[in-house]
C-alpha cells in the first residue's frame, strides 16, 4: 500500500509537467498497474498509443533511472498478490537462450543484496533464541517447505527437540498446539506468503513463545508478527521462487549454531559415523 501511495504521489507531483501522451501512460498505470507491471516499454507504449521513447521519458520524469526501475517498482508493489500466471508473464520477453545467465545473475544479486541488508545483531539474537529454547518449531509450507526441512534436518544434529512443520492445510496449528513460553517458533515464508505459517506464528506469540522469521522484508506479515526477523531477497525469475539467498542465510544459521555447541556436535557426529559405517549408509572406500 505504501509503495502504491509513493507511486501515485510521484505521478501527482509531476502531473502538470507531463505531455498528453505521458498523461495517458499515467492514467493507464493508475487504473491497471497490475497489468502495466508486466509490460515492456514497447508494449505499454503500444497499449496507450505512444512511442517507446515517450514511455522511457515518462519513467524518468517520475524520478526513476529508466523504465526498468519503474517496472520494478510496480512489480514490488503487487508482488504479494501475484498469481502464478502473472509470474509467468514476467518472463514474457526472456529468450530460452538467455535463461541460464539471467537466472544465475539474478540469484547472485539476491545474495549480494541479502549480505548488504542483513543485520548481524539480529542474526546473533536469533542464534541466542534457537540455542536457549526448550523446543524449536520450524514452520514452512508450500515452496518454503524444503527450506524448513533442510534447516530442521541439520539443526537436529546440533540440538534436541526440533520439530519441522511443513503441512499446510488444517494440521499446522495442531502441530504447534503444545508450544509454550520456553519454546521458539521459526516461520519461513516468501511472497506469496502462507496464511498457515502466519497463523501458527500468531498462535505461538499468544502462548508466549519466542517468534522468529525468515522472510523477504520486515514489513511482510511474518516480519510484523515476529520478535526477531531475518531477511533474504527472493526476487523471482518467473513463477519459481528464488530461494538461493534464503538457503544461504539458513546455512549461516546452522554453522553459527553448531559453533555454539562444537564439542557436543563433534561427539555426536563421531557416534553417528560409527553407526553409518556399520549400517553402510554411505558409499565407502570399498566401492571407490
Amino acid at each position: 500500500m505504501e509503495q502504491r501511495q509513493e507511486l501515485l504521489a510521484r505521478i501527482n507531483q509531476t502531473g502538470r509537467k507531463l505531455s498528453k501522451g505521458q498523461k495517458r501512460i499515467a492514467e493507464f498505470i493508475v487504473n491497471h498497474y497490475d497489468k502495466a507491471a508486466f509490460m515492456t516499454a514497447s508494449r505499454l507504449g503500444e497499449k496507450v498509443q505512444v512511442s517507446e521513447s515517450t514511455v522511457v521519458r515518462f519513467a524518468i520524469a517520475l524520478g526513476y533511472d529508466g523504465y526498468p526501475a519503474l517496472q520494478k517498482a510496480l512489480q514490488e508493489m503487487i508482488r504479494n498478490r501475484l498469481t502464478a500466471v502473472q509470474r509467468v508473464e514476467m518472463t514474457g520477453d526472456m529468450s530460452e537462450s538467455a535463461v541460464l545467465g539471467m537466472v544465475f545473475k539474478a540469484d547472485m544479486q539476491n545474495i549480494r543484496q541479502t549480505i548488504e541488508d542483513i543485520d548481524e545483531t539480529v542474526f546473533t539474537r536469533v542464534i541466542d533464541a534457537l540455542d536457549a529454547a526448550r523446543r524449536v518449531y520450524v514452520v514452512g509450507v508450500r515452496s518454503s517447505a524444503p527450506l524448513a526441512e533442510f534447516l530442521g534436518y541439520y539443526m537436529g544434529f546440533i540440538r534436541d527437540d526440533v520439530r519441522v512443520i511443513t503441512s499446510g492445510i488444517s494440521d499446522v496449528l495442531e502441530q504447534v498446539s503444545r508450544v509454550g513460553e520456553q519454546d521458539a517458533v521459526l516461520g519461513i515464508s516468501f511472497p506469496r506468503y502462507s496464511r498457515r505459517t502466519i497463523e501458527a506464528m500468531r498462535f505461538a506469540k499468544d502462548r508466549g513463545a519466542r517468534v522468529l522469521s525468515i522472510t523477504d522484508t520486515p514489513l511482510s506479515p511474518l516480519g510484523e508478527v515476529s520478535d526477531l526477523c531475518l531477511t533474504a531477497r527472493s526476487d523471482m525469475a518467473s513463477f519459481v521462487d528464488s530461494l538461493v539467498a534464503p538457503l544461504s542465510l539458513i546455512n549461516a544459521l546452522i554453522v553459527a549454531l553448531s559453533l555454539r555447541k562444537r564439542d557436543s556436535v563433534s561427539k555426536h557426529f563421531a557416534q553417528l559415523e560409527s553407526l553409518w559405517e556399520k549400517n553402510r549408509v554411505y558409499v565407502g572406500k570399498e566401492n571407490a
